[in-house]
């Protein structure tokens, strides 16, 4: 793990390197390309209400498909996406004026300004389906079709058939090297839950890695939702004797008993935090390496000619990316560990300490 951390700073850093050389003998127009680089990497981090496949700068047109904003404001208001791309001001909807800013939605004026409300700006309640919610839906449809298919060749031959034979190796690897030696003889009440968020983590991640620009487990309320799953099954299951030692822990003296309290209250929420904030940053970190070293091809097109930058970006981003292949199953296996962990701590009983 600090291998790849370490490979990822290493690559940003030469990232920055080449940056600085191009700044230093770069035009005006230069640094207006590195400027619309980084808003392109940024584009791509974030969730968008329009799913891009390629952009014409030149004509300022985009190219894909539009994906449905459903705002509940006063009602309930379904239109498509498009409409914010094809305007230069507000979006009318009856009568109400809505804009995009910052990848946030809110109400304005008919001349597009913000309108304020006890001091705040006027924003729908957004349940629109994003570009990270189709991703979501793709990676629950692709493990519901997998896992039913998986059910029915054992029901028909009690055994694997097809891509059942590399699932079925996963499973036995997430109950037998996770479930059972964390959590004990109670592991089939939590193996149906490490296995999903186990294929959910895994699945996302090699989708981020298409051309399809999916960057779900990028997006920190995703992982905050995981982590918060986490969090709930671990309390809502526990037994007396972990909250025995959060609250007044045996054979301690009670002054200590006292001091120690609050910093085992605390600790409940900081191992969810810490499962939220690992899985978002490193895919953060993945993300914007890889489209970083891919914009060397811009960047060093007069310093190595387009030949040679598109060879330095091509062996960059292709070692790179056999990493985050391996990097992709490696977080799904610390997330889906770690839970087992805590799990496991939670409901062990007495005898067990």
């Amino acid at each position: 793990m600090h291998d790849i951390k370490n490979l990822k700073w290493f690559c940003l850093f030469l990232f920055t390197l080449f940056v600085s050389v191009s700044k230093g003998n770069a035009s005006d127009a230069k640094n207006s390309q590195k400027e619309n680089i980084d808003r392109f990497i940024q584009h791509h981090l974030e969730d968008d209400y329009y799913f891009s496949l390629f952009k014409d700068e030149e004509n300022s047109l985009t190219y894909g498909f539009s994906l449905p904003v459903i705002l509940i404001d006063e009602g309930i208001n379904i239109f498509s996406s498009s409409r914010f791309i094809h305007t230069d001001g507000p979006v009318q909807i009856e009568d109400k004026f809505y804009r995009i800013d910052h990848n946030k939605i809110y109400r304005t004026d008919e001349n597009g300004d913000k309108l304020v409300e006890a001091n705040k700006f006027v924003k729908p309640i957004d349940l629109s389906i994003t570009k990270n919610v189709v991703g979501l839906i793709l990676t629950a449809g692709l493990m519901f079709f997998m896992f039913i298919a998986l059910a029915r060749s054992y029901r028909k031959n009690k055994l694997p058939q097809g891509f059942g034979r590399v699932l079925e190796p996963l499973i036995i690897y997430v109950r037998d090297e996770m479930a059972k030696p964390n959590i004990g003889s109670r592991y089939q009440e939590f193996l149906p839950y490490l296995l999903s968020v186990f294929f959910l983590i895994w699945i996302l991640n090699l989708i981020g890695l298409t051309p399809l620009g999916f960057n779900v487990t990028g997006n920190i309320t995703v992982t905050l939702c995981l982590a918060l799953f986490t969090l709930i099954i671990t309390n809502m299951k526990a037994s007396r004797s972990y909250w025995k030692h959060i609250f007044w822990m045996p054979g301690v003296p009670i002054p200590f008993r006292i001091a120690l309290m609050p910093i085992e209250v605390i600790g409940i929420f900081t191992k969810a935090f810490s499962l939220m904030i690992r899985l978002f940053a490193n895919n953060v970190a993945g993300h914007t390496v890889i489209m970083g070293l891919i914009a060397i091809i811009y960047l060093l097109n007069n310093q190595l000619t387009l030949g040679g930058s598109i060879v330095v970006s091509l062996l960059l981003t292709s070692f790179l990316f056999i990493i985050k292949l391996l990097a992709a199953f490696l977080q799904a296996y610390i997330f889906t560990m770690l839970s087992s962990l805590f799990i496991g701590l939670a409901v062990q009983e007495d005898e067990h300490h």
